[in-house]
């Protein structure tokens, strides 16, 4: 299905709309999945972008799923505490999986879930030592021992993150959104989780939609949505959407140029 919207719509399409406001760019940044090496050399990436392409403005927005899978989640959420914006400013959305650790600290059992999608790697980063299989015992200790470790700083930083965030013609979420439902009437379960319904649909959204979630091998360009989840814990590839006016350009990890472009 979504080879056939690509093929109806054209690989690089997206429609003339609003775009975003005059002389302000946009780095929206794909999931990183505890990858801390990938998320150095995207910072790297826009730094060097900012440098050859000056602008008067500019923001970076995290599409979500900072943790999980890789073995460097803690690391990951350091370096985005600590390391300042490239751009300037930074917005850091919620992905499904940082709402999973935030629902295993409030709840244990949340751990036979989470430990299927990564969560065992996010515990082994802060130190902790998960075992095979996990009794509820066993996950009580690992919340309990966790809660001691984490960081009030990442604590905070998991709990400030936002489910959305618009811009122009543009709306960044994590997931995607439910379609025909209002953009300001989404419920976080669709924001954080859905698949299907939103990557199948053909409605305009009022917005182009910018998500992750979904891996893919190349970069997604539908005529109502942006997909740029590139399956980076497994690729090596971490990709970063550059929007500017109606333009669209990308830059990634495995490689120095831009990419493709669709500047307008």
């Amino acid at each position: 299905m979504i080879a056939a919207l690509r093929k109806l719509f054209g690989a690089n399409s997206v429609p003339i709309r609003e775009g975003l406001p005059e002389r302000v760019r946009v780095y929206a940044i794909g999931d990183i999945h505890g990858r801390a090496d990938l998320l150095r050399a995207m910072l790297a990436r826009i730094a060097a972008d900012l440098e050859e392409r000056p602008c008067e403005s500019a923001v970076e927005v995290f599409l979500g799923d900072y943790i999980d899978r890789g073995p460097s989640s803690r690391e990951v959420i350091d370096i985005l505490l600590s390391h300042p914006p490239v751009a300037g400013a930074r917005t850091c959305l919620r992905g499904n999986h940082e709402q999973a650790m935030l629902d295993f600290l409030g709840e244990p059992g949340v751990l036979a879930d989470w430990s299927r999608f990564g969560g065992l790697e996010t515990l082994l980063s802060y130190g902790l030592n998960p075992r095979l299989p996990v009794s509820f015992e066993d996950a009580a200790r690992l919340r309990d021992e966790l809660a001691y470790v984490l960081p009030k700083a990442h604590l905070a930083f998991l709990r400030s993150t936002a489910l959305s965030f618009a811009m122009g013609g543009y709306f960044f979420v994590h997931a995607g959104i439910k379609p025909g439902a209002p953009l300001d009437a989404q419920s976080e379960a669709d924001l954080l989780w859905i698949r299907e319904p939103f990557l199948f649909s053909q409605r305009d959204h009022g917005k182009i939609i910018v998500h992750g979630h979904t891996p893919s091998e190349e970069p997604e360009v539908l005529a109502n949505r942006i997909n740029v989840d590139t399956g980076a814990f497994l690729t090596g590839r971490l990709t970063c959407a550059v929007l500017e006016g109606q333009g669209l350009r990308f830059l990634d990890t495995r490689s120095r140029g831009t990419g493709r472009r669709n500047d307008r």
